[in-house]
């Protein structure tokens, strides 16, 4: 007896369980065609994690609970994509006229801070605060290893492996 397609796999999980993801994505996304965004790709994510078993089949007992934890993911990617866009506009909305930007630039510059953010994200807490703290904050390396309590030396490596991290990260 053949086994069944990943793609019937799917299918059926769409059928069954579309209607009871959007629902249920409804009570946390900002809007309608937010959530039906997230259950798109909450199936598409579904769809390529079973491309990439090679030939194996999911196994997958409790669908439910697997969308669940797929959207969570997703969101919690937008939510943070937000934040970063809010707060980027926040900091835009006090510049001066004459430093706005293009709606390409600004695009662009989102998309680098959000790059950036990805980098970080894999970085120990103080090696993200030493970054922050010199970058958006403007704090000299002394005065960094004051502040937290850390040697020069230490403040220079944590520095160095941050930078080293956003280019490895860079497009």
């Amino acid at each position: 007896m053949p086994q069944p397609s990943l793609l019937t796999d799917v299918e059926t999980i769409f059928r069954q369980h579309h209607a009871w993801l959007r629902g249920r994505l409804m009570l946390r996304a900002s809007s309608h065609s937010e959530a039906e965004d997230v259950a798109s790709e909450t199936f598409l994510q579904l769809t390529e994690k079973g491309r990439s078993a090679e030939g194996e089949m999911l196994d997958i007992r409790h669908p439910r609970a697997l969308l669940s934890t797929i959207a969570k993911r997703i969101l919690i990617k937008l939510w943070q994509r937000q934040d970063l866009e809010a707060a980027y506009e926040n900091t835009l909305r006090h510049m001066p006229e004459a430093m706005a930007l293009s709606p390409e630039m600004h695009a662009m510059l989102v998309e680098a801070i959000c790059q950036i953010d990805r980098a970080l994200a894999a970085l120990p807490l103080p090696v993200k605060t030493v970054f922050l703290l010199s970058r958006l904050e403007g704090m000299r390396y002394p005065q960094i290893a004051e502040h937290m309590g850390i040697s020069l030396a230490t403040v220079e490596r944590h520095m160095r492996r941050a930078l080293l991290q956003c280019l490895r990260c860079a497009p």
